[in-house]
């Protein structure tokens, strides 16, 4: 599969007339038959380019790692299983799903009775239950944080169900599961643990979902990303078990469980043992673990070097002896020995320029200076520079923005239009990705040129 991807990946460069040895860089999804390290697709590319260094999405890599922690740990990846029951039951229909509304509306109303909740603009919102999906990312943190907001709702219209005499048998004993289920200490702990995970990794994830991603603000909202994980692992048992106000049981307890194992040495395990050490402790490690390997040491250094180059973020001039090490180690077939040198000679009289130049020395970025030194002309005399800037460009942080474009096939390439040709799909495609352009087209001069292609009948 990998290498009949790779002959039609040549083929097409071929025919565009590309030189292949000149690829630097490849940007795939995490699927094993593109990412693996041996005889996959980024390995077949890096066997002919070496300098082609395979960037995995930065916003798919993050969904990945959630998705795995859910999936190690037993107890996490079943409460995953108990959600989507859940919300399934609870909005199984129309009916349903306008109970929920009117329960979470009297509940409101009940609160604000009492005192205590604060009325406001903007405040108190039904809101619904959200289903979660693996190919969307985020979607299990909304699923998590909508089902704790419409907790109470929620068991109110399991119970009815549970007493309602019309409903048949088999409703009766999936809503009777459900609420038996959210009853759970395990359940309501994993629900608070989760939220406040995938709470310190939303952030990530939305600022890589962003068209425009800025290398050293990537590298940096993962270190920070980690810090705040580990602090919360290291220090935040304590705060977090007496913050929720739920009936908890007594931690000093034996815990037996047929899930656990007991070890021969131990005559019995506490509940403080299996929520702290097998829940809160080993979600959190397998979270950091998931990050530690996925965003490796090799990229980030990449980057990071990639980074040097912002003047914006470096006030007293670009670290020449960074970006030299960056041309070395990485790029050594793009410069030969006497433009090494000679690039470091460019980027001592850049630093001086860039003081004196406030267009330069505010750039933000590492794509806004590549257009800044072509508008002001000064790409023929930094051309080694300029060459460094497009080398870095090429290496994708995140592809959300293609990821959304395959999804846009779902809305044009339904089961109603399934014959379509590819061209036609494509065409579509196009306008509806690129809708920021295609808006600023004025539909007469559409009509009008599609009027003048050939001579016909009716008047336009």
């Amino acid at each position: 599969m990998s290498l009949t991807l790779k002959t039609h990946l040549w083929r097409n460069l071929l025919h565009h007339q590309f030189d292949v040895s000149k690829i630097r860089g490849q940007g795939y999804d995490g699927a094993s038959n593109m990412r693996g390290e041996w005889n996959r697709l980024q390995a077949l590319v890096l066997n002919d380019c070496p300098y082609a260094y395979y960037v995995h999405c930065f916003a798919h890599k993050l969904q990945l790692t959630l998705v795995a922690a859910s999936r190690e740990i037993i107890p996490v990846s079943q409460f995953f299983s108990h959600l989507a029951s859940i919300i399934n039951v609870v909005c199984a229909s129309s009916k349903r799903h306008d109970d929920l509304q009117r329960a979470k509306a009297k509940e409101i109303e009940n609160l604000l009775e009492l005192g205590e909740i604060k009325s406001g603009k903007g405040l108190n919102q039904v809101g619904t239950l959200r289903r979660a999906g693996d190919t969307r990312w985020g979607s299990h943190f909304y699923s998590i944080c909508s089902l704790i907001n419409m907790y109470d709702a929620a068991r109110v219209i399991l119970k009815s169900i549970i007493i309602d005499a019309h409903a048949t048998g088999p409703h009766r004993a999936d809503a009777d599961a459900a609420y038996t289920q959210m009853q759970l200490f395990e359940f309501v702990f994993i629900l608070h643990l989760l939220k406040e995970v995938m709470g310190k990794t939303d952030v990530l994830s939305k600022a890589l979902q962003k068209k425009s991603q800025d290398i050293l603000n990537a590298m940096e909202l993962v270190s920070a990303t980690k810090e705040s994980l580990n602090s919360f692992r290291n220090n935040g048992w304590d705060s977090f078990i007496t913050e929720h106000q739920v009936e908890m049981p007594d931690m000093s307890a034996p815990y037996t469980s047929t899930r656990y194992q007991p070890r021969r040495k131990d005559g019995h395990v506490t509940f403080e043992h299996f929520y702290r050490v097998d829940l809160f402790t080993s979600t959190l490690d397998k979270q950091l673990h998931e990050l530690n390997s996925r965003f490796n040491e090799h990229v980030i250094e990449l980057f990071s070097l990639s980074a040097s180059l912002v003047p914006k973020d470096h006030p007293n001039g670009i670290n020449v002896e960074q970006i030299g090490l960056l041309v070395e180690k990485y790029y050594p077939e793009d410069f030969t020995e006497q433009e090494r040198i000679d690039l470091r000679c460019q980027l001592d009289i850049f630093n001086i320029d860039m003081k004196e130049n406030p267009r330069l020395s505010g750039a933000t970025t590492v794509a806004s200076l590549c257009k800044i030194l072509v508008d002001t002309r000064k790409r023929q005399t930094y051309y080694l520079i300029d060459r460094v800037i497009r080398l870095i460009l090429t290496l994708p942080v995140s592809t959300a923005t293609i990821e959304r474009g395959f999804s846009a096939m779902k809305i044009f390439k339904n089961r109603l239009r399934n014959k379509m040709s590819d061209e036609f799909l494509a065409n579509n495609l196009v306008i509806y990705i690129e809708r920021d352009i295609a808006d600023t087209f004025d539909s007469s001069s559409v009509i009008d040129e599609f009027k003048e292609l050939k001579g016909r009948r009716a008047e336009l």
